[in-house]
């Protein structure tokens, strides 16, 4: 009994431990974030920010392959405290019950996510904290749509708009659209292998792609170049201005593009991110077909 009332008011990763399935499973745990809400059914509760304190534990279906430090495979922690901020900013509650359900169902949308442990606790209603824990598993939580899903712009350019003085004004000019920016660049004009080999000219053709993606970096600090999707879906959440480096993402790719051509990825990427649209600098040819809308600019 004594180890039971002490495993009830343990941490979570302390419950999930104590009820783990056989299969053998990975956790990641947010500990004491605490933020401040306007939550609550009482009256004076209305109007009135109070914290609290969030611990969650997520158990996650171990990656059948090497993880090879790839942040893609694995469950980010950023992951934990968006779902924590998109349910806060969704609605006023009255209930922690209700708040820790979404946190919940929000997290097990991830496809890594098996089980969540969600423990909310109110810091400023007592002497003490008064809160709630639930264990939710990906099998009762129903399929989850984001319906406020970000659609950047994404903008190709060529060497000449790349290179360009007035570079900065025109990135002002994008990001007055107000949402995030995807930049992609093609090939540098400079000499590279040639090999003969499909295959091989590939990789060499988008790290010459990623080359030229770096030397945009240095022409603005906004540019920040990225090469995951987790990164990738971080800067859109946050509405920052990125450069495109394809490889990982093309060669990873299931059903990815074949084409080596920088205007196909492009397309191939607004595509991906169900972007706004596609604006394209230089006279390049857009393939046919495309499900984004296209501007030249």
């Amino acid at each position: 009994m004594t180890s039971d009332i002490s495993l009830a008011f343990a941490h979570p990763e302390e419950r999930a431990a104590a009820s783990a399935s056989a299969d053998p499973r990975d956790r990641i745990s947010l500990r004491d974030h605490v933020v401040e809400a306007d939550i609550g059914a009482f009256q004076q509760e209305r109007g009135q920010k109070q914290r609290l304190r969030f611990n969650v534990v997520v158990e996650t279906r171990p990656h059948p392959a090497p993880l090879a430090d790839d942040v893609d495979l694995i469950l980010s922690y950023d992951r934990i405290t968006e779902s924590i901020e998109a349910e806060l900013a969704e609605e006023r509650l009255n209930l922690l019950e209700t708040l820790a359900e979404r946190v919940a169902e929000r997290v097990l949308a991830e496809p890594q996510a098996m089980r969540a442990f969600v423990r909310i606790e109110k810091l400023d209603r007592g002497p003490g904290a008064l809160g709630v824990e639930i264990v939710r598993s990906r099998a009762g939580v129903p399929m989850r749509v984001d319906e406020a899903a970000v659609h950047p712009v994404v903008v190709h350019l060529d060497n000449a708009a790349l290179a360009a003085d007035d570079l900065p004004r025109r990135l002002d000019q994008w990001e007055a659209r107000g949402l995030p920016v995807i930049l992609t660049v093609g090939l540098p004009d400079l000499p590279r292998p040639v090999t003969g080999h499909g295959p091989t000219q590939r990789r060499i053709d988008l790290l010459a792609i990623e080359q030229n993606a770096w030397a945009l970096a240095a022409r603005d600090p906004r540019c920040v170049v990225v090469a995951t999707r987790t990164e990738i879906d971080w800067a859109m959440k946050h509405g920052r201005t990125i450069v495109w480096a394809p490889s990982k993402l093309v060669l990873d790719a299931v059903d990815g593009p074949q084409s080596r051509d920088p205007v196909a990825l492009a397309l191939w990427l607004a595509e991906v991110m169900a972007a706004d649209r596609l604006l394209v600098h230089g006279g390049v040819s857009v393939p046919a077909g495309s499900r984004v809308p296209v501007e030249r600019l």
